[in-house]
Formats: structure tokens, C-alpha cells, sequence
């Protein structure tokens, strides 16, 4: 199973890493999140584990046990690795301008995160300040998205109460509530459909810019570059 990994300096309990082409191994029971060697299928999956900026390509081997964002096995064998400090810094500046839309973002922030220039004051607390912003107002459209989904499902619901009490009144308004009620299902039906589908897709869209940029980090396009790329 291909995967992506991140490290530290060293192993969480303190052993050393295994060297690109070298196997490291596990001979104790395998324990999801706690004993064995982690890996993720999605690059995104495995920066949200991330103990450092060392990327490396592994390939589990072996007994392997799987969860929805992770995998465990006894063997893991290191294909190659590199440093994604420049590169994650890029892929959280993009991030963040993805939701700009979703907040009043400062014109210092905005400057920062389309340029990346050191020299803009206070540029650091800035960019922390525009990432939770946005991770927020992400987080609140994605909440805003499953709550009129669940609205829409709610209004079914009452429609189709509202159908069968017309029904005992009048078996034509009836007919004509049943179908109202069954609109308004499929419309939420529909509604969550296309949240779910919309998270999905920037999901994925996250997920290739993020791999496109480990895969120029190792090909070494961020070699002594220090988030000075202006974005276009």
C-alpha cells in the first residue's frame, strides 16, 4: 500500500528513522493510532498528523489495518522523503486565499498572502491571524451548507405532516400535499447532495496542490527558497 508519512527528527518513541530504500519495522501487535507503523493513503490526511515537515513516501507491508484517514502495518518501506517547510508554507498562504471572499481580510494580510515578502510588518502574526480566520469562516460555510441541508430535510418533514393531515380533509389536497412533500424531499435530498459534493471537491482540489508541491519539493524546485513566490 503507497502512503504518505510525516516525521520529526526521530521516531515517536525515540528510535531512529529508516533511510529512502531502508525497511522499518514493527514486531509487536498492531494497535490503530498507538502501535505499529502509520501511514496515510491522502497527503492531506497525513499532515493532520504531521510531528514535523519531513515528508516521505512509504509503502506498508505486511498485516495492514486500515481506518477511514490512516493506516497501521508491521513493515514500512521508505521509497523517498523531503523537506516540505517552503512548501507547506505556500500550500497554507493558498488555503488562505481560497476563503478571502468569506471575510473582511485586511489589505496587510492580503499583501502577505499574495506575496509572501518577510519585510511586510508584523507579517507572521498576520498570517496566523488570516489561517484561523479562514479555517473558521471554512468551517462556518461547510456548517452553513449542512444546516440548510437539514433545514430543507425539516421542511420536507412538516410538508409531509401538513400532506397527511390535508389528506383526511380532502383526498385531492391530499394528492397535492404528497406531492409537495415529495418536491421538497428530493430539493433537500438535492441540497445535501450538493454540500457533500461541493466539501468533496475542494477537498480533492486540496489534495493535488498538495501533492504537486511535494512532488517539487523533492524534484528540489524549493531548494533555498524562503515563501518569497508571489501568487498569481
Amino acid at each position: 500500500m503507497l502512503a504518505w508519512h510525516f516525521a520529526g527528527t526521530r521516531m515517536r518513541d525515540g528510535t531512529p528513522l529508516g533511510a529512502p530504500g531502508e525497511v522499518e519495522r514493527y514486531d509487536g501487535d498492531l494497535v490503530m493510532c498507538s502501535k505499529g507503523l502509520h501511514a496515510s493513503e491522502r497527503l492531506l490526511d497525513a499532515l493532520m498528523y504531521a510531528p514535523g515537515t519531513l515528508l516521505r513516501r512509504v509503502e506498508l507491508r505486511g498485516v495492514i489495518l486500515r481506518d477511514t484517514d490512516k493506516a497501521v502495518a508491521r513493515e514500512r518501506l521508505v521509497l523517498w522523503e523531503c523537506d516540505l517547510t517552503a512548501a507547506l508554507r505556500l500550500f497554507a498562504r493558498k488555503c488562505a486565499l481560497d476563503v478571502a471572499s468569506l471575510w473582511d481580510m485586511p489589505p496587510l494580510v492580503r499583501e502577505y498572502l499574495m506575496t509572501g515578502r518577510e519585510d511586510i510588518g508584523a507579517a507572521e502574526a498576520a498570517a496566523e491571524a488570516a489561517a484561523e480566520a479562514a479555517a473558521w469562516a471554512a468551517r462556518d460555510a461547510e456548517a452553513a451548507a449542512r444546516d440548510a441541508a437539514r433545514d430543507a430535510a425539516r421542511a420536507a418533514r412538516d410538508a409531509a405532516r401538513a400532506a397527511r393531515a390535508a389528506a383526511r380533509a380532502a383526498e385531492a389536497a391530499a394528492r397535492a400535499a404528497r406531492d409537495a412533500a415529495e418536491a421538497a424531499a428530493r430539493a433537500a435530498e438535492a441540497a445535501a447532495w450538493a454540500a457533500r459534493d461541493a466539501a468533496r471537491a475542494a477537498r480533492d482540489a486540496q489534495e493535488r496542490r498538495l501533492v504537486a508541491y511535494a512532488q517539487a519539493a523533492r524534484a528540489g524546485a524549493f531548494t533555498g527558497w524562503r515563501d518569497r513566490a508571489p501568487i498569481g
